[in-house]
């Protein structure tokens, strides 16, 4: 699908890029769940979504060199990640043949409702059993949303935060979600016609000046301590939240 773009447009993609390499640098997570709302201010999320997918690859490669820990990590949460596939298969199906607004609006309100609940309770830490039974179907949902909506977070990142983890090990767990994530979006979205030659240059481009801002992004989280960092994260979901309702509900 080749796209007509105006000045405006590569305004907007600019800015998108730009903010999302500040919150993926600062919090290791949400480039491309920050990325596309707004792109999808002006662009329709088909066109958006191939736009975000190589510069989201590069900035969760650069987080994972950061964070280290990557073998053990894998090991623990291999079978969350096997579970993405199916999932994300099935959502981007859908997503050529429906108006995904009602599924951006769930979303959002999802985020809130999660958000709110977090920060005004102490936070809920899931058992050794829980951990294992819940990889299955937190992966397949994972990948499911993100087919539909092109979000990443939900419902992996409550899931990993759950969990205790320390800061660096949750930033690796969660960025190998999104690599892989972002790797089937990309052949997937190239089935389907929407990766383009045009848009993959657009992509790469892009990738090129965000690894700048993702690396010195990174240097300021080691400064945060873990408390910090967590309500970072979860404000960063509110505010993801109300932005994704009201802009579906516009």
């Amino acid at each position: 699908m080749e796209m007509e773009l105006d000045n405006i447009d590569y305004f907007f993609i600019l800015v998108a890029y730009i903010v999302a390499g500040v919150i993926k640098g600062v919090t290791g997570i949400g480039f491309s769940t920050s990325c596309l709302p707004i792109m999808a201010l002006r662009l329709d999320l088909k066109i958006a979504i191939p736009l975000v997918i190589v510069p989201s690859i590069v900035s969760n490669i650069l987080i994972m060199l950061q964070a280290g820990h990557f073998i053990d990590v894998f090991r623990r949460f291999w079978v969350l990640y096997a579970s993405t596939i199916p999932g994300l298969l099935i959502g981007l199906s859908i997503l050529v043949s429906i108006n995904v607004d009602l599924a951006k609006i769930f979303l959002g309100l999802v985020l809130i409702l999660y958000a709110l609940l977090a920060l005004t309770k102490r936070p809920i830490t899931l058992s050794e059993s829980l951990e294992r039974g819940l990889k299955i179907p937190v992966g397949f949902f994972t990948g499911f949303i993100n087919g539909l909506t092109g979000s990443q977070v939900m419902p992996v990142l409550p899931y990993l935060l759950s969990l205790g983890l320390d800061k660096n090990t949750f930033i690796q767990a969660i960025n190998i979600s999104f690599t892989l994530s972002s790797v089937i979006m990309l052949f997937g979205m190239n089935q389907l016609g929407y990766l383009s030659p045009h848009t993959f240059l657009i992509a790469v481009g892009g990738a090129i000046p965000l690894m700048t801002i993702v690396y010195v992004g990174g240097k300021l989280r080691n400064r945060i301590s873990q408390k910090a960092y967590q309500k970072l994260v979860l404000i960063f979901l509110l505010i993801l939240g109300m932005i994704l309702s009201v802009k579906s509900l516009v």
